[in-house]
């Protein structure tokens, strides 16, 4: 079974690690120990429950377990573990919140969430509403 998990993230960062910067790979990255920055990978990233991060992560999927502070976003799905701590904003297609996870911020999940127009900014969450004013009756 060891093997299965290296197979699914073949980039770890152990429990005695701290790391500053920037971080970019293909498949999956397991964290067991600090991270500060930014993380940007079509695979998959897991942190740890003894693992803690400041960052911005853009990601296939984000599993917390550990303590996060900083943004979010999966083009797949995101799950929040019931021993997740975490503060921030978040975008994903699909969203899992286990009972007893501790999360602070908004959230803006499903299909349309994640989409990004052509230049790669991302959408507004809902499109403004002309409403008047004094609406007459």
């Amino acid at each position: 079974m060891a093997e299965a998990g290296n197979a699914d993230f073949p980039t770890v960062l152990g429990p005695d690690a701290v790391f500053k910067g920037e971080l970019s790979f293909d498949k999956g990255m397991r964290l067991q120990g600090k991270f500060e920055g930014k993380i940007t990978t079509p695979g998959r990233v897991h942190v740890a429950k003894e693992a803690s991060m400041e960052a911005e992560v853009d990601a296939g999927s984000i599993t917390v377990e550990g303590h996060i502070r900083g943004n979010l976003t999966a083009s797949d799905r995101i799950e929040l573990k019931n021993s997740a701590r975490y503060e921030g904003d978040l975008t994903a297609s699909k969203l899992v919140v286990e009972e007893g996870a501790v999360f602070s911020g908004k959230v803006s999940v499903g299909p349309d969430a994640v989409k990004r127009p052509a230049g790669g900014a991302r959408p507004a969450t809902s499109p403004p509403l002309n409403v008047p004013a004094n609406p007459t009756r």
